[in-house]
């Protein structure tokens, strides 16, 4: 889908907000088919772009209330993923979809830092990424959602048909455009945020 070309972030104290990117999303036979092979590095690279520029980092964590998901706090899978190192400026767990609805409470630590803008990445795009964004630009801030560091699964419609992840990918990006976010690219954002890098250090 087309995403936009204006310019995007200008904040040197834009938060990143990675979410959910755990290894127990890695279990295909938990979750099925998914999409965008190119997430895990796409969001690696902003990791290192916000690492460099000295921009605040939010590592989210779900950890599932079910004994029998990959993401339970007992199980390996709720760990992170290899891609997502160092420690974060901030570390929120959450057992819902928003990450505003977690431990520590993320708007009020954004508040006290001052942070107006956010750039929300990770797993999966239509779940816990697309209703961090929603809130996240209910709650005023100016979101950045780069789909292409995200991604999702196949699902069953009510109907009983299979809606493919690249589809429901494609109406995250367009539920939130313009509405609650700004959907860009990961090369868009990594172009823009070395300009600001002197700024930010």
């Amino acid at each position: 889908m087309k995403t936009s070309s204006l310019p995007l972030t200008r904040d040197p104290r834009a938060a990143l907000v990675i979410v959910d990117a755990q290894q127990g999303f890695d279990d295909a036979a938990y979750w099925g088919p998914r999409d965008n092979p190119s997430c895990e590095a796409n969001i690696a690279a902003l990791l290192a772009r916000w690492r460099e520029t000295g921009r605040p980092v939010i590592f989210v964590r779900h950890d599932s209330t079910s004994s029998s998901s990959p993401l339970h706090a007992d199980n390996p899978g709720n760990a992170f993923k290899d891609i997502i190192t160092g420690s974060p400026d901030l570390l929120v767990r959450k057992n819902v979809n928003s990450s505003f609805h977690g431990t520590p409470d993320l708007h009020a630590w954004l508040q006290e830092n001052g942070i107006e803008e956010l750039v929300v990445c990770g797993i999966t795009t239509n779940h816990c990424c697309e209703t961090t964004a929603r809130v996240g630009g209910n709650l005023g801030y100016r979101v950045y959602f780069p789909l292409d560091a995200t991604h999702t699964f196949d699902r069953t419609a009510p109907d009983g048909e299979n809606v493919a992840a690249a589809a429901l990918s494609r109406m995250t990006g367009v539920n939130l455009h313009g509405e609650f976010a700004t959907v860009v690219t990961t090369a868009g954002l990594l172009e823009q945020v070395p300009q600001l890098a002197a700024t930010a250090r």
